[in-house]
């Protein structure tokens, strides 16, 4: 019988252009590349001495990896910052870079994008009772990831 579970291993040379190619196409962390590289094949050491040389070739930076993170999933997908910081630490990012990463949100475009959502949630849920509407869409922003205290201070606010 044929053993089909055997996985074909990357040689290191050609792991590292492909590797490239891969980070090339998007920003990625660091803990994605190793991933990937292990998914090849590859054994520890080798693993890391291409990620250190993606590293110096430019091809992987965390601080560049958890701003575009945090921008892109905010202005595309509408995240709140505490889902975006929670996917950063999932993603192993230091807490410099999760720094980094919350400065690309702009304050004003945070709160204006949060009005948007709650006032669209609350035209658009079909409870009738308005205690549990406000309490459905309160659930609603916060499961998108807004701050607890703001989503309540802006629901307040619109009363």
């Amino acid at each position: 019988m044929e053993n089909n579970s055997f996985k074909k291993r990357t040689e290191p040379s050609a792991a590292l252009v492909k590797a490239e190619a891969w980070c090339a196409f998007q920003e990625r962390c660091q803990q994605e590349a190793r991933d990937k590289l292990y998914s090849w094949g590859l054994h520890r050491d080798e693993v890391e001495n291409i990620i250190s040389e993606l590293i110096s070739r430019g091809f992987l930076n965390e601080e560049r990896f958890a701003r575009a993170y945090a921008g892109g999933k905010f202005r595309i997908k509408k995240w709140g910052r505490v889902k975006i910081m929670i996917e950063l630490k999932r993603r192993k990012i230091s807490d410099y870079c999760l720094r980094k990463a919350m400065e690309e949100i702009d304050e004003d475009d945070y709160l204006r994008v949060l009005k948007k959502i709650i006032a669209d949630k609350m035209r658009t849920e079909k409870e009738k009772n308005p205690l549990k509407k406000k309490l459905k869409v309160m659930r609603y922003a916060v499961s998108r990831g807004y701050e607890n205290d703001l989503v309540r201070g802006i629901m307040e606010e619109d009363e």
